[in-house]
């Protein structure tokens, strides 16, 4: 099990909000700045990686710039755009899973609404888990408390689930090409259109990829518009390899003067944390790690092939018999 702890200062430009991003914002334009730097394991302590993003049409069609620091090299190096269908280092998902996927790319349909009642999904073999409260503190969580939305959504069923639509998007070819992956269904919830599971179909048709996901009101002056990942699962079937991520969120308003010094390359060299470079939000063992998402065959059958080789399909009954992972 890989292990790293990052703290990502972020930078959104688009004064208001994602409004302005959609109608007003021109190709071309930056829309947001990430400083991702690392804090372990201790060979990663110090890289920093600078990422730049645009918004995007068929004739700029620039993503992202990429910047990069090693404390060893102490050298800053422009990275070329990664391919939209590349994973990320020791992870199941790939840059457009984290950083891509604008709504005008896709052509969308209403499959039609569902409750979720669970998605990421803790073992036996851990029952507690440790978050970050509003201030940044750490505080112990029984498994049993994470709520698929927080603990203030104002919509939960009277047993605990989430009411959501399912909707279906699928590549358009002017603006994506070959993509390489033949659709994607969203269940958004009804509140706040935030997606708490993503599934991703290859080009035979067949589910190969599901993003778990649990929110929270990160930002509350925002109201509806301020949830955010508390919890990521990514579980690219084809090969088995599972990653997840636990956030901790703090809002935080950028001065002119911190804009220009602290999400520009030349920063990077000075190796130099925006916040304290320390967390418990840690797994002891691979025995602790979440459970593989459930699959929920009978959930619009018509839409969803699932087929799945013998062997994985030992592990999914084993892990749900043993309540842990097992391979």
């Amino acid at each position: 099990m890989d292990q790293r702890v990052t703290i990502i200062p972020i930078l959104y430009l688009p004064k208001g909000g994602f409004a302005e991003q959609l109608y007003n914002t021109q190709p071309g334009k930056e829309v947001y700045r990430w400083l991702s730097q690392s804090v372990s394991p201790p060979e990663r302590y110090g890289n920093q990686t600078l990422y730049v993003g645009y918004r995007n049409d068929q004739t700029f069609t620039t993503e992202l710039d990429l910047f990069a620091y090693s404390p060893s090299l102490r050298r800053i190096r422009r990275q070329p755009q990664p391919r939209r269908q590349d994973r990320l280092p020791n992870s199941a998902s790939t840059f457009d899973d984290l950083l891509g996927r604008d709504a005008w790319e896709y052509q969308w349909r209403i499959l039609g609404a569902d409750i979720l009642y669970s998605t990421v999904r803790f073992p036996v073999t851990k029952q507690n888990t440790t978050l970050t409260d509003d201030k940044g503190n750490y505080v112990d969580v029984k498994a049993s408390d994470v709520k698929l939305m927080g603990n203030d959504y104002p919509l939960y069923t009277t047993d605990g689930g989430v009411k959501c639509y399912v909707v279906e998007a699928t590549p358009k070819p002017e603006w994506l090409g070959k993509y390489y992956m033949s659709k994607i269904i969203y269940w958004l919830d009804q509140q706040s259109f935030f997606p708490l599971r993503i599934e991703e179909y290859d080009h035979e048709g067949n589910l190969v990829f599901i993003n778990a996901r649990t929110g929270v009101r990160a930002n509350p002056a925002l109201g509806d518009h301020g949830y955010a990942v508390l919890f990521d699962l990514w579980w690219d079937m084809s090969i088995d390899l599972l990653s997840a991520s636990i956030h901790g969120i703090l809002p935080r308003t950028w001065s002119e003067a911190d804009q220009k010094i602290f999400f520009s390359p030349g920063f990077m060299r000075r190796e130099w944390f925006l916040e304290p470079p320390k967390t418990l939000m840690v797994l002891n063992s691979p025995e602790e790690f979440y459970l593989r998402p459930s699959l929920d065959r009978e959930k619009f059958p018509e839409e969803r092939k699932i087929r799945l080789s013998p062997e994985l399909e030992n592990r999914i009954d084993a892990q749900e018999q043993a309540g842990r992972l097992v391979f």
